[in-house]
């Protein structure tokens, strides 16, 4: 493709091993990451620090999601990553990914959905990055429910963290980034602006229905919440809207071992706004 969106993990991965495609800051989907881990109630796991010598499921190890969250606990919560074992049941997307000794492939034909169930293992993510699918995300896979008797987040009182963490440190985690061939911005360096351009107006129609009620999808409800704690866009595109969020990312996927080196917001993004 041209254009097309990518995980924003798997592009700073990528970008580290050249290649030949850049990112425009137009981000299409937004979440915080301190909710969406869930334990198993017989576990005895209380707090991040409970989490060490245990196993938790998560569909890659470089999947954004965990990259995000993975972060959050140590930062925060003291977590040392390397005394969990991350059990994946996906592929990496950057091929040329080597991963640490303490990630694990779930046995051939069992889900991570299952593991949790039989309590092989004790943690997982919720929804496609981990306990939401029945088997691995190939063509064809259907998202599936977790079981009826569910299991409880890590964190009980996630949104009011959440709010606290944007509020001291202005970090808004971003996924779905629009990225575009540099061979098509070397022909033509019109584009990068006339799709910031086109995101832009298409966004601002939806900001507007947003505000007067129209919109009224359980995203448009999930955007709203995000609204009282990130101000009325909740997805900012450019580069100075979201530099925190950039330079977080990339330097959460260096210290994780993803990325292969440092990298600045320009070398990883284009400035339509420039």
């Amino acid at each position: 493709f041209d254009v097309c969106e990518l995980a924003p993990t798997t592009y700073v991965i990528a970008r580290a091993h050249g290649a030949p495609f850049v990112a425009l800051p137009v981000f299409l989907l937004r979440r915080f990451h301190h909710s969406g881990l869930l334990v198993r109630p017989d576990a005895g796991i209380k707090h991040p620090k409970d989490l060490e010598g245990r196993k938790v499921g998560v569909r890659a190890y470089s999947v954004t999601t965990g990259v995000w969250t993975r972060q959050v606990l140590i930062d925060e919560f003291g977590l040392d990553s390397s005394k969990v074992t991350w059990v994946v049941d996906d592929e990496e997307h950057v091929t040329q990914l080597k991963l640490p000794p303490n990630v694990v492939h779930a046995p051939e034909g069992c889900s991570l959905v299952e593991m949790m169930a039989s309590g092989e293992i004790q943690a997982g993510f919720a929804g496609n990055a981990g306990l939401g699918r029945a088997g691995k995300p190939t063509a064809g896979w259907q998202a599936k429910s977790i079981p009826a008797a569910g299991y409880p987040d890590l964190f009980p009182n996630a949104a009011e963290l959440e709010a606290d963490w944007y509020r001291r440190t202005g970090i808004y985690p971003m996924h779905g980034t629009l990225v575009v061939k540099e061979s098509v911005l070397d022909e033509h360096p019109w584009v990068a602006g006339s799709l910031f351009e086109a995101y832009s107006a298409a966004k601002a129609e939806w900001l507007a229905s947003l505000a007067s009620g129209p919109a009224d999808t359980a995203g448009d409800a999930r955007y709203r919440a995000l609204s009282k704690i990130v101000g009325p866009d909740p997805l900012p595109y450019g580069i100075a809207e979201n530099r925190a969020s950039i330079e977080a990312l990339e330097s959460f996927s260096f210290k994780q071992g993803l990325s292969l080196r440092r990298m600045s917001i320009r070398e990883l993004f284009v400035d339509p706004q420039a």
